[in-house]
């Protein structure tokens, strides 16, 4: 994508520290703004050069040839057409001293919720900021997670209308349950679902651009994860990007090992992870995965994927029961019936490629707490883990409002208005609020006398006193309400810039940056977002960011 006007100076972004911001567990939290409480469950603090440092020489004293991965990825871009820069990145994985900074995600509809675009857009800025200080050939790659099945997840995609109102655009697919996304192709409905997209999005100055270049990728007779790796590696393969599908079968055998391990010793790596989990709860977080007992982090690949269980001293996956020397000989003769699950996935992606680095959404960062012990066991280096860049994007008027008003942003997030009135309750004239205060104090004052008045006169006229004075403290407070509704009135203005905030920042009351579609503020901003993500240096990870670009 490209784009003849010149990026306008960069407007100042409005940083929310991630303990006020909705959804963000206290793990995730402290890991930016207390590292070493968290230390014990991780392989250094992402934010210490020193540490950068280690896990560039750990990989470097592997030794040995340079991964056998780049041949295969150079295969992918070449099948996709990807761009120059994006293969010129790939050939770096033939020198051995390369370092890699990873990302991944599912293969989202039309490119996936903003955060998509958000963790590949950190992995680059990484891995060039590594190149830069440490001197090492630095690569950013895009693991495409292809053997996901949940498809209800990722067959969606939302995005703000004209009216900054959320619209979900779905694609229909007849794929049965439980189909990885590598196993669909994308036929007749994906016109459809084009359409409706064109339809829910207003139309700007980037919207022939952007949307040609969608309707290239998502062409009818592609995979859907070949499509989603299309539209990526055209965004951000000018960029350096190296996007790598998971489920491609050439790439199986290079983790045949790992998966054998994993049968051969089936059992320790589900045992490692909920030990790990309970040191967790014990240091006071959550632990985000809990494995059955019984689990062996692999699925067999028949169709779906069925996972493996420990059954007895056999293993189990669906109808099939054997011994572990006969799961073996299977993975031996062909690996590329095997898949890892959640545990194994981060050892693979980090024995594939020379990874120093995991860019992680909050989520992953808590599971990735649970598998330090899990990497010492199969004898892979743990990479660091950084947090991915977050952020809301919002259009200037939206931004002067917050600024002008002082909201706290998590304020936004209850879908009340509870925040509204307070806001309005502040735009009363002073001589109003100054008036109801001193009646209402007036009033307690008064009747408090009273109630110790008539209570000379006859002790059971209290009750009756107190009574008078709860009413006409009643009487007081729906005045007051009736004020507020008429300051409403007189205020549309700032009503309309309430909920215009609201629209953009908490869409159904969740998370902008996963309830819209990136696809919507390509369509709004063009290339200038990908430039203002990738060159604004005041856009660290250890806040969340308010931007407009």
């Amino acid at each position: 994508m490209s784009s003849e006007l010149s990026a306008p100076p960069h407007s100042v972004p409005l940083p929310v520290d991630f303990k006020e911001f909705p959804g963000i567990k206290r793990l995730a939290a402290e890991y930016v703004a207390n590292f070493d409480a968290l230390r014990p469950f991780f392989a250094g603090d992402p934010a210490d050069d020193g540490a950068w440092g280690a896990a560039i020489a750990a990989r470097a004293q592997l030794g040995g040839d340079p991964p056998a991965i780049g041949r295969i990825v150079r295969a992918q871009q070449r099948a996709r057409g990807a761009p120059g820069a994006a293969v010129d990145a790939a050939a770096r994985l033939d020198d051995r001293r390369s370092v890699a900074v990873v990302t991944g995600q599912q293969a989202g509809l039309f490119g996936g919720p903003l955060y998509t675009l958000l963790k590949a857009v950190s992995a680059i800025r990484l891995a060039r900021r590594a190149e830069r200080v440490f001197g090492v050939p630095a690569v950013a790659v895009f693991w495409i997670d292809a053997e996901d099945h949940d498809l209800d997840e990722i067959r969606t995609c939302g995005v703000l209308d004209a009216d900054q109102a959320l619209a979900t655009v779905a694609l229909k697919t007849e794929a049965p349950a439980g189909t990885p996304a590598a196993g669909v192709r994308l036929g007749r409905e994906i016109e459809p679902a084009l359409d409706a997209l064109v339809d829910a999005l207003p139309e700007t100055d980037f919207t022939a651009e952007v949307l040609g270049g969608l309707r290239r990728a998502y062409a009818n007779g592609r995979g859907l994860v070949e499509a989603f790796a299309t539209w990526i590696e055209q965004l951000l393969g000018p960029h350096g990007l190296v996007v790598f599908d998971a489920a491609d079968p050439a790439a199986k055998p290079l983790a045949a090992d790992l998966f054998a391990r994993e049968i051969a010793s089936a059992g320790a790596s589900t045992t490692l992870a909920r030990d790990t989990g309970d040191r967790l709860r014990e240091a006071g977080f959550h632990a985000q995965v809990d494995p059955p007992v019984n689990g062996v982090a692999l699925f067999l690949r028949n169709g779906g994927r069925l996972p493996m269980r420990i059954d007895g001293d056999r293993l189990r996956a669906g109808d099939d029961t054997l011994d572990r020397s006969a799961w073996l000989d299977r993975v031996r003769a062909d690996a590329t019936r095997f898949s890892p699950n959640v545990l194994l996935r981060p050892i693979v992606q980090d024995r594939l490629f020379p990874t120093v680095c995991y860019v992680a959404g909050p989520n992953e960062l808590a599971y990735l707490a649970q598998l330090k012990p899990v990497y010492g066991h199969f004898e892979v280096p743990m990479p660091l883990v950084a947090p991915r860049l977050s952020a809301t994007l919002v259009d200037p008027a939206v931004m002067k409002f917050l600024r002008r008003t002082g909201l706290a942003l998590g304020t936004l997030q209850p879908r009340d208005e509870s925040a509204l009135n307070h806001l309005l309750g502040a735009q009363l004239p002073p001589a109003v609020e100054q008036a109801l205060e001193g009646a209402a104090g007036a009033v307690r004052e008064r009747m408090a006398a009273v109630a110790g008045a008539v209570a000379e006169v006859d002790p059971t006229l209290a009750g009756a006193a107190e009574s008078t004075r709860g009413r006409m403290e009643r009487d007081l407070g729906n005045l007051q309400g009736k004020v507020v509704q008429a300051a409403k009135r007189r205020h549309q203005t700032l009503r309309r810039q309430f909920t215009r905030a609201q629209s953009q920042i908490f869409p159904h009351g969740n998370a902008q940056e996963r309830a819209v579609g990136g696809i919507c503020f390509l369509n709004r901003y063009g290339a200038l977002l990908v430039d203002r993500l990738l060159s604004d240096t005041t856009l660290d990870t250890g806040r969340h960011w308010v931007i407009t670009v």
